[in-house]
């Protein structure tokens, strides 16, 4: 008798979890299955696209999986990602953005409490913070604009994945562009790897 079909698995992911999503996905094994539709990080600036844009992928791939699943946050969205998800019977991953993901919620919320004026970066920001922050924002072309945006910061932390030195040192040039204090969190991938498993177990069917 051949063995079951293995469960298809679709991930609706941001492209800015990539790298550490195909990292985890490599720890995680027997993941021959899962197929990963990236999108466009840019959809950040404007967050209220995200749930057309996840609700595209699921709709065009419809018949294609047996479970699907959405790596994003909130992200700004203001739970209209988490209406769109609740009529398809999809899960996401925890938390309202990346930051608390990678970080775990606890260890995030207390950064938050420490300090709420703080910027945060991952390594996907860190590395394209010209395009994402400074071009995204218009600062590069207006500097003047810095006050309206940051003005009540105080800090930028950089919740790192990998133990990269050049990224830490873009973070702190970050920062100093910014005019702001710069603090550096190796949380890794653990937190994330947690959350990820988690959403990946296939359900329960009755």
């Amino acid at each position: 008798m051949s063995a079951p079909a293995a469960e298809r698995t679709l991930v609706v992911a941001c492209a800015a979890l990539l790298r550490e999503l195909r990292a985890v996905l490599d720890q995680l094994g027997d993941t021959t299955d899962v197929d990963v539709v990236a999108l466009l990080a840019p959809l950040h600036n404007r967050p209220e696209r995200i749930p057309a844009a996840v609700a595209a992928v699921l709709d065009e791939r419809t018949g294609t999986f047996d479970h699907a699943v959405v790596a994003y946050g909130d992200c700004g969205t203001g739970g209209r990602l988490d209406a769109l998800l609740a009529e398809r019977g999809v899960g996401r991953l925890p938390g309202p953005h990346c930051y608390s993901f990678f970080a775990g919620a606890q260890v995030f919320d207390a950064l938050a409490d420490e300090e709420p004026g703080t910027f945060y970066l991952t390594d996907f920001l860190a590395r394209h913070a010209d395009a994402l922050v400074f071009g995204g924002l218009g600062l590069d072309r207006h500097p003047e604009l810095r006050d309206l945006y940051f003005g009540n910061y105080v800090r930028v932390v950089l919740l790192s994945q990998s133990e990269d030195p050049e990224l830490v040192a873009a973070g702190n040039r970050i920062a100093e562009r910014l005019g702001l204090a710069f603090e550096h969190r190796h949380v890794g991938l653990e937190p994330f790897a947690r959350s990820l498993g988690s959403l990946l177990a296939p359900p329960v069917r009755r």
